[in-house]
């Protein structure tokens, strides 16, 4: 029953918000008039008035109306009245700690695998893995947990980024961070990178966009995968 878009990013270079994705979202919420919107991620520190007049700017263009979370006397309740969803970017811990704050992380998880659409950016796709241990962002919040919604079977590294040969960078790339994480996990984590999203639909899991995805698997060699590739048999 599920129906969820998880993009790496909301913005790419040279865009306005989601306007890449803006007709693939149009089909995505063919059906539905009003997306519930949860801007707990808070992206450079804004207010969820702020962030939510963002994403009504660009959701107005495929004539969807957007509510933010906030604005509900009950967040448990709007999620399990939505018709559709989408989870911003920003910090992932402070999205995790915020959800897990509101006892919203069952109540998302149930809603979502039986049928809510779902759309999740950046951090909102973070949480839509395993756990959050391959998020890109600092700590600055303690939530609970790591865990995440686990509406896949893998983990995600969303705005993955190649080694630059060019660069004077000597730091960690993104695939050296991955391999730690594999030193203690043992989890499937996909690279997404910029303009690339995952379509889940049910048992399926294709990958979307232009470019490819690097796919990292415990004790293997990582390898890309071209869009249009099947990855429900990651596990």
């Amino acid at each position: 029953m599920q129906n969820i878009i998880i993009a790496s990013t909301s913005t790419i270079h040279g865009s306005g918000y989601l306007e890449y994705i803006l007709e693939d979202l149009k089909v995505f919420f063919k059906n539905i008039d009003t997306i519930v919107f949860i801007p707990y991620a808070r992206p450079s520190g804004i207010s969820y008035n702020e962030y939510t007049k963002i994403a009504e700017k660009a959701f107005n263009k495929i004539d969807k109306k957007i509510k933010g979370i906030h604005e509900f006397d009950n967040p448990v309740e709007a999620i399990k009245k939505a018709k559709g969803i989408f989870v911003g970017g920003g910090n992932t811990f402070v999205l995790s700690n915020q959800l897990q704050k509101n006892n919203l992380i069952d109540t998302l998880k149930q809603v979502v695998k039986t049928g809510t659409p779902y759309l999740g950016t950046s951090a909102g796709s973070n949480i839509c893995g395993l756990t959050i241990k391959t998020t890109n962002d600092m700590p600055i919040v303690y939530p609970p947990n790591f865990n995440a919604l686990g509406l896949v079977p893998f983990n995600i590294n969303p705005h993955y980024l190649d080694p630059d040969p060019n660069s004077k960078h000597k730091g960690e790339t993104r695939e050296t961070r991955i391999k730690e994480f594999h030193h203690y996990n043992t989890q499937p984590v996909i690279g997404l990178r910029e303009g690339s999203w995952l379509h889940v639909k049910n048992n399926s899991i294709i990958l979307k966009g232009q470019l490819t995805a690097r796919i990292f698997e415990y004790n293997k060699t990582p390898f890309e995968v071209a869009s249009g590739t099947e990855l429900n048999q990651l596990k």
